[in-house]
């Protein structure tokens, strides 16, 4: 059974950072995308930041203020959010592309973890 666990969220004024972390866990033989995605309340869910085990991408929105980065020891990913402005308010999902032990790749998701900008 894999899990992905999400940490980091909570309310920061606008113009502060926060770290999220989502670890993923079980029988994995290998992963190959990281990434998260958020939705606000009324708002479908979008991607904010992916990496796969060869490169990076962004959504706009997150271009120049987010830096998403892999531990893959560790089964880790990490988004750096700087810069926060209140329309990144949001629930933060981690999303991972993950191939368990007899097992063909799946998607996983976390259970989110809630960001608050707001002063």
């Amino acid at each position: 059974q894999v899990q992905l666990v999400e940490s980091g969220g909570g309310l920061v004024q606008p113009g502060g950072s926060l770290r999220l972390s989502c670890a993923a866990s079980g029988n994995i033989v290998s992963i190959n995308t990281m990434g998260w995605y958020r939705q606000a309340p009324g708002k479908e869910r979008e991607l904010v930041a992916r990496a796969t085990n060869s490169n990076t991408n962004y959504a706009d929105s997150a271009t120049g203020r987010f830096t998403i980065s892999r531990d893959n020891a560790k089964n880790t990913v990490y988004l750096q959010m700087n810069s926060l402005k209140p329309e990144d308010t949001a629930a933060y999902y981690c999303y991972a592309v993950i191939m368990a032990m007899r097992d063909i790749s799946r998607s996983y998701w976390g259970q989110g973890t809630q960001v608050t900008v707001s002063s």
